[in-house]
C-alpha cells in the first residue's frame, strides 16, 4: 500500500477528538448533498415519464388535418392510413368545447367524438373504472373527476349544450341529452376532469356538420421509439399529401416537455450548491486535520518524505471522505425514493398535504432514476471535493518542518 493511501486511512480512524466529529459531519454534508441532487433529478424525470405517459395514453400519437375546411373523406382516409406500417388505429375524429350541465352544475369539457366502432382501440391504454366504452346512440364516456364534480353515476343523462348557440345569435340549438356509459381514469387532473368522449355524430351534430371530420386520430405501436415512430410519420405524410398537415405528440406538446426539461435544469443548477456546500465541508475538515498534525507532518518531512507524498495523504484523506459519502448519499437517494409515498402519506395524515392532486394533476409522485444522471452527479461531487482537498494539502505539504517542529 502506498504510503499516502496508508497514512490517509490512518487518519480516518476515529479517535474520540475533535476531527472525528468535524469527518462525520463532513461526510454527512456530502451524503445529504448528493441523495438531494439524485432524489430532485430522480422525481423531475419521473415527471416527464408520467405526462408523456398519460398524453400518449388518452390523446392521438399523430394528428392529420386538412389545410383548408374540414376532412370529407375521413372513412377512405383512415382505411388507409390504417395500412401504414406502425399504425395501429385511425379515427376521424370531431373536437370541440362545450357546456355540460347535470342538476344545475355545469361544467366547460371538450368534447372529443371518435368513431364508435373504434373507440376501444383508441383508447386502449386508458383505464375504464365504471360501464363499459360503448358509444353507440346517445352514449358517452366522462372523466373520474367530472363525474365527481357533477355528481353523475354510469347511467345518468347530462346535456350538452352547442358552442354554436355563441356563434347564431339569432339560433338557438337544443342541447344534446347523453347517457354516460362509463367513467375513464387517465391519472392526470386535466384529462379526468376537461374531456368528454362520445361519439363522432353526436359531436358533428354539437357543431352542426353534416359530415366529415374536423381532424384524424392515428395511434401508433412504438410513440416513443424516435426512429420507428420518425419513420412512421414520414409514411404517413406520404400517405396523406400535400393536402393535409401531419402533426406529433411530440410538437402539440412541446412547450409542456420543454418547460419540464428546463425546470429540471434550473433545479439541478441550483441544488448543486448543496454540493459547494458539502464541498466547504471538506476543505474545513481539512484544515482542522491539518493544523492538528502539525507536528507530524513537520516529523514526516524531517525523515525525508516528499512534500509531494504529504500533499498526496490529504488529497487522498478528502477524496476517501468523497467518495464514500458519495456511496451513501446514493444509497440513502434510493431509500427515500422507494419510501417516498409513505413519506407523502405520512406528511398528508399530520396536516401538510405536499402533493395534492388538484395542485399538481396526478394521484402520485412519479421518479425515475437515470443511470446518466446518477454518473454526472457522482463524478461532480467527487470532482468538486477532490479540488476541496487541493488548497489544505498544498498548505500542509508546504510546511517548513523546523517551524512545524518548534510550534510543538
Amino acid at each position: 500500500m502506498p504510503f499516502a493511501l496508508f497514512l490517509a486511512l490512518k487518519y480516518l480512524k476515529p479517535k474520540r477528538s475533535i476531527v472525528s466529529i468535524v469527518t462525520i459531519l463532513s461526510v454527512l454534508g456530502v451524503i445529504l448533498g448528493v441523495a438531494i441532487v439524485i432524489i430532485v433529478l430522480a422525481v423531475m424525470t419521473g415527471f416527464g415519464d408520467v405526462w408523456r405517459e398519460k398524453i400518449l395514453a388518452f390523446k392521438p400519437h399523430i394528428i392529420v388535418s386538412a389545410r383548408q375546411g374540414y376532412i370529407r373523406d375521413e372513412t377512405a382516409l383512415c382505411h388507409r392510413l390504417e395500412g401504414v406500417p406502425g399504425v395501429v388505429v385511425a379515427s376521424p375524429s370531431v373536437e370541440t368545447r362545450v357546456l355540460a350541465e347535470y342538476r344545475r352544475r355545469i361544467l366547460a369539457p371538450v368534447v372529443i367524438g371518435v368513431e364508435p366502432d373504434r373507440v376501444k382501440r383508441v383508447l386502449a391504454a386508458t383505464q375504464l373504472l365504471e360501464g363499459r366504452m360503448d358509444l353507440s346512440g346517445d352514449g358517452v364516456l366522462i372523466g373520474v373527476d367530472m363525474a365527481r364534480n357533477l355528481g353523475v353515476m354510469v347511467g345518468d343523462r347530462i346535456l350538452l349544450h352547442s358552442p354554436m348557440n355563441l356563434v347564431h345569435t339569432n339560433e338557438v340549438k337544443f342541447p344534446e341529452e347523453l347517457e354516460v356509459r362509463g367513467v375513464f381514469q387517465v391519472g392526470q387532473r386535466d384529462f379526468d376532469s376537461e374531456f368528454v368522449v362520445t361519439s363522432i355524430g353526436v359531436a358533428r351534430d354539437l357543431l352542426s356538420m353534416p359530415q366529415g371530420a374536423l381532424t384524424i386520430y392515428v395511434k401508433t405501436a412504438q410513440p416513443l421509439d424516435t426512429r420507428t415512430f420518425d419513420a412512421c410519420v414520414a409514411a404517413v405524410e406520404r400517405e396523406v399529401g400535400p393536402r393535409y398537415t401531419v402533426q406529433t405528440w411530440r410538437t402539440v406538446d412541446s412547450l409542456l416537455f420543454s418547460t419540464l426539461a428546463t425546470e429540471k435544469n434550473m433545479m439541478v443548477f441550483l441544488l448543486m450548491f448543496i454540493t459547494i456546500v458539502a464541498m466547504f465541508c471538506v476543505t474545513v475538515n481539512l484544515i482542522v486535520i491539518t493544523v492538528q498534525k502539525t507536528d507530524e507532518i513537520g516529523l514526516l518531512k524531517a525523515l525525508g518524505f516528499s512534500s509531494g507524498q504529504v500533499l498526496w495523504t490529504f488529497v487522498l484523506y478528502g477524496w476517501i471522505q468523497c467518495f464514500f459519502g458519495t456511496l451513501l448519499g446514493i444509497g440513502f437517494a434510493y431509500l427515500v425514493l422507494h419510501n417516498l409515498q409513505n413519506l407523502v402519506e405520512i406528511l398528508r395524515h399530520l396536516g401538510f398535504p405536499v402533493f395534492p392532486k388538484s395542485i399538481y394533476g396526478l394521484d402520485q409522485i412519479p421518479w425515475r432514476v437515470v443511470p446518466l444522471d446518477l454518473a454526472l452527479v457522482s463524478v461532480a461531487v467527487v470532482v468538486f471535493c477532490s479540488l476541496a482537498s487541493l488548497f489544505p494539502a498544498w498548505r500542509a505539504a508546504r510546511m517548513d518542518p523546523v517551524q512545524a517542529l518548534r510550534k510543538e
